[in-house]
Order: structure tokens, then sequence, then C-alpha cells
């Protein structure tokens, strides 16, 4: 499964890259309105640290598809053509879409709340769906299994698209899904770093690190002991 972050603080986006092996970034208006800077120079530098290799999911505010298209084209041209461009998954973003699967343009279809709207989706050419894990939940349904359902359905219908599960509230949820094989989740900086914290974890550490100073002295390690 990909990981992918979910934010655009540039210097918690940074942090993470640094330590975790990621694929990427995803942001939202939402996520850029946070920083109250140009959202393109926020993406800018986004690029910069997943390099030109690296996701970067771009998600357009126009409610018609023609707008859209044009947003899509724009966000190509100042952040690259690999840039994939989130679209919700509407009416007018499934016509959109369409168009912009038939010139070659990596979509994300995102607001996805059901197995049918991503179904359409893949069907109108996204290469990615993109499911509110826990906003489904608050809406009294599971979010795990709507992802789950939805892999599902790309496999038994041999859909080339796949899951991009977002909005996550906790490592559990992530870890169910990496069970499950799905094909990437968009986690929000602080739950990545909770994949892995542990008190366990250091305090094993630091009993191993006090055993060996005890036969090398204090500071050692194995590089000048």
């Amino acid at each position: 499964m990909k990981l992918i972050i979910d934010d655009a603080n540039i210097e918690k986006v940074k942090k993470v890259w640094e330590l975790y092996p990621c694929d990427g970034v995803t942001t939202n208006p939402s996520i850029l309105a946070k920083s109250g800077r140009n959202p393109y120079e926020v993406l800018s530098e986004l690029r910069e640290i997943v390099g030109k290799d690296g996701e970067l999911h771009v998600q357009v505010v126009s409610k018609d598809a023609e707008g859209m298209i044009e947003e899509a084209k724009v966000i190509r041209e100042k952040l690259g053509e690999n840039t994939f461009v989130k679209v919700p998954t509407t009416p007018q973003g499934l016509k959109a879409m369409k168009a912009l699967a038939a010139e070659g343009v990596n979509i994300t279809a995102t607001a996805i709340y059901t197995p049918m709207q991503a179904f359409l989706a893949a069907k109108a050419g996204a290469k990615y769906t993109a499911p509110y894990i826990n906003r489904i939940d608050n809406f009294g349904y599971n979010g795990v299994q709507v992802a789950m359902d939805i892999q599902d359905i790309f496999e038994n219908n041999n859909l080339p698209c796949e899951v991009l599960a977002a909005s996550f509230k906790n490592s559990q949820q992530v870890l169910e899904l990496t069970k499950y094989g799905i094909g990437a989740s968009t986690v929000a900086t602080d739950v990545i770093e909770g994949l892995i914290k542990n008190a366990a974890i250091d305090a094993a550490i630091d009993a191993f690190n006090k055993d060996f100073e005890s036969i090398t002295g204090e500071g050692k390690t194995m590089a000048n002991c």
C-alpha cells in the first residue's frame, strides 16, 4: 500500500518525508487554506519536497466541468504533467473526468462516500478514488468496509483504478486497510507518526543502550567502541 501524506504544512511534511517511507502528498482546498498563503506557492514547495517522481494531488474548486478542466490544465502547467488532479465525484465531476482522462490526465476522484460513486469514477477514467473513511463512519456507516467494498468492485470488474483511502482518525483504520491490500492511503502527519509511536519500543531501546554502555562506557556506539 502506498502511504501518502495528507498535509500542506511545509515543515511537517518535510519532517515526515525525511523520516518515513512515503510516496507523495495530497492536498485539498481546506488544507491549503490553513497555510494562509498563495496556493501555488505552497504547492510548488511541496513539489520540491516530493520531487518529480513523488505523487502530488491537487484539487479543483470549480463546480462545472468546463471550469474543472481549465483548472486541471493550469495545475499541470504549474506543477508538472504527472500531478494528480483531484476532481469531486459529482455529475459535473464525472463529465470532467471523462474529458481529462481522454487527454491522459492523472485523476484522483475525491469526495467519495459510496461504492457506486467510486465505480462511476473508475469507469470515467480516474486512477484513484478517495473514500472518506472517518466521515463515512460519522454518517453511521463503516468507512473501512466501504473502502474494502470499493476495492472488490474494482477487482471483480477489471477496472484499472486504485483506492486512495482518506480521512483517518487513528492508526487502527490504516492497519485494517493495509492488511486488506488497499492500493493507497493518504494520512495526516500526526497519524503517520502514531503508526510507530510506542512507549514499549522506546523502553526496549533504552534497555539495550544501557546494557551496551555497561561494557563500553557512556556514549559509545558500534562505530567507536
